[in-house]
């Protein structure tokens, strides 16, 4: 069996009284798209942020590619190869497209001083590769800044992939976006994943996206995990009905 690309185990995190995760324990592996849902202040983002480095657990491990990685600060996350996007997407509106994934591909192979040197005009082929598989080729010279919102999305896709991440963490990859968008970005995240082999753990409050693209789906509920596999197994399971009853899981609606 393929080793896991993150595992996660009895995660605990408590905020005063109120236990935010409460023995959590899931693994991701390579090529594996996994969506990580439930309801507000199920503990979603504490678990999410603990994984990417932005907490620290009250107990519990993390470990990315067989490392132990508890308690790391973000930046030593990533060097241990996992890339991020966040709920808000952000880029350099004042640089080119093209630019913004330069300066994420210098910053990543710890050469970002040099950006300003003719040093970075030879890492615009690699950019203008990630470009072409985002889709964002053909807008390599226009300013980050004129770009419509979903293609900032995939702008700031590419600059996640800029550091070559075996895990991605992608939180609310979807927020802001129409139906039509949302659909189309987290399928090139799946293509993704399963080209390059990447372990893709994402939260998410569109169903719609998590029933029709996850491989496998993990469900929190007040700090611990209820449920843990298929899309069908997850959307049949009786306790993650009762979690959302009312909240459109079961026909896939958007809350």
């Amino acid at each position: 069996m393929i080793a896991p690309v993150l595992q996660v185990e009895q995660l605990a995190k408590s905020y005063g009284g109120v236990r935010a995760l409460d023995g959590v324990s899931f693994d991701i592996r390579p090529g594996e798209l996994l969506a990580l849902i439930g309801p507000n202040g199920a503990g979603k983002s504490t678990c999410f942020n603990i994984v990417n480095g932005q907490l620290r657990p009250d107990a519990g491990t993390v470990r990315i590619l067989g490392r132990d990685a508890t308690g790391l600060p973000p930046r030593a996350i990533a060097r241990l190869g996992v890339g991020r996007t966040f709920q808000i997407a952000a880029v350099f509106g004042s640089m080119t497209v093209v630019e913004n994934v330069q300066i994420a591909w210098l910053a990543a192979h710890r050469t970002v001083f040099a950006f300003w040197n003719p040093l970075a005009n030879r890492h615009r082929a690699e950019a203008l590769e990630l470009l072409e598989q985002t889709g964002m080729a053909e807008l390599a010279d226009r300013p980050a800044a004129s770009l419509a919102y979903g293609d900032v999305k995939r702008l700031e896709l590419a600059v996640a992939l800029a550091g070559n991440p075996k895990l991605l963490l992608m939180d609310e990859p979807t927020a802001g976006m129409s139906t039509a968008e949302r659909g189309a970005l987290i399928a090139l995240v799946k293509a993704l994943t399963t080209e390059r082999g990447l372990a893709v753990l994402f939260t998410e409050h569109s169903m719609d996206v998590v029933f029709g693209h996850a491989d496998r789906v993990i469900v929190l509920a007040r700090g611990r995990l209820i449920a843990d596999g298929s899309v069908d197994a997850v959307r049949a399971d009786p306790k993650v009905r009762e979690v959302y009853l009312g909240s459109g899981l079961a026909s896939g609606e958007r809350r």
